[in-house]
């Protein structure tokens, strides 16, 4: 199935009005009201049944225009349902095969689109994305800011359906996040996971993905651009002079780095357990309430 959706978000002194809110399945954005001192909305977006199967493609565009704050989120992990291939090919054979820009068949694609202008914000704090075992999932999304303009982008994913078993099992995860201000490129972060095809050219197999992850099942990265996140910065950059360095015996139950950009900064984390790195982005977050309301904050990372 093909979804397509659109949000466009104005200010009106103090409030914010969707000039545009609409979707097809099996796309669904809804947009509950929320007390706000600010022009400040929150858009979910939906799925019908709770995630996507083999070979859905969404396409989302977001404008959010002067003054404005928009807030994405999702009720949920997005679920990636398993590819209906029946030979199994591997998806990196297949990949090989096409033409620039053409995906693997039954691949689960999602596309975001965004435009923030001068004074505007956006913040897009969704669940992770959950890849079932056999599933081939594709994420892009580009942001094109005008200078003053303000971004808090969460792009992160979980090992799979633990609870049966299923611990990076999936066939292909890939995840393409660029930033562009005033027509310029300032961050390009491309994520790409699957197996080990078994051609190498070192003595040793390779290493399973499972291997690769381990001993970590949630992996977030953090983008903030902009004035309106430079109290999440400040407070960053804070936390960061406050790790102690030093030789552990096991692996910490939470690891995070920061690097800084010229309008701002990425930040990375893994954590053995969702909730750990979920309760440890919010508190780092938690200098947003300023810019987007009490509120609004206490739906983000629930």
């Amino acid at each position: 199935m093909h979804g397509r959706g659109q949000a466009t978000l104005e200010a009106f002194g103090r409030d914010a009005v969707f000039s545009d809110l609409s979707f097809t399945y099996p796309l669904k954005l809804i947009s509950p009201k929320i007390p706000a001192a600010n022009p400040v909305a929150i858009a979910y977006v939906l799925s019908y049944g709770g995630g996507l199967i083999s070979g859905d493609q969404i396409e989302l565009n977001v404008e959010t225009r002067k003054e404005a704050t928009l807030i994405l989120l999702t009720q949920g992990s997005t679920k990636v349902f398993p590819s209906r291939t029946i030979d199994r090919i591997r998806a990196s054979d297949v990949f090989a095969r096409q033409q620039d820009g053409v995906t693997p068949p039954d691949t689960t694609r999602q596309s975001l689109e965004a435009k923030v202008a001068s004074g505007s914000n956006l913040v897009l704090l969704p669940d992770p994305v959950t890849c079932f075992a056999g599933s081939i999932y594709t994420q892009v999304q580009t942001f094109r800011l005008e200078r003053g303009a303000s971004l808090c982008v969460l792009d992160w994913y979980t090992s799979g359906r633990m609870s049966r078993g299923e611990e990076w099992v999936f066939e292909r995860y890939r995840s393409v996040n660029e930033i562009w201000i005033d027509g310029k490129r300032a961050a390009r972060d491309v994520m790409l996971l699957e197996e080990p095809n078994g051609r190498s050219v070192l003595p040793l197999a390779p290493r399973t993905l499972k291997a690769r992850m381990a001993p970590y099942s949630c992996y977030a990265t953090l983008f903030l651009i902009g004035p309106a996140v430079a109290p999440v910065l400040s407070y960053v950059e804070q936390e960061m002079r406050s790790v102690t360095q030093f030789q552990a015996s096991a692996p910490a139950e939470l690891v995070w780095s920061f690097s800084p950009l010229e309008h701002g900064g990425i930040v990375r984390a893994a954590g053995v357990e969702t909730e750990t790195v979920k309760f440890w982005l919010k508190r780092i977050l938690i200098p947003l309430q300023s810019t987007i309301g009490a509120e609004a904050f206490d739906k983000i990372l629930v």
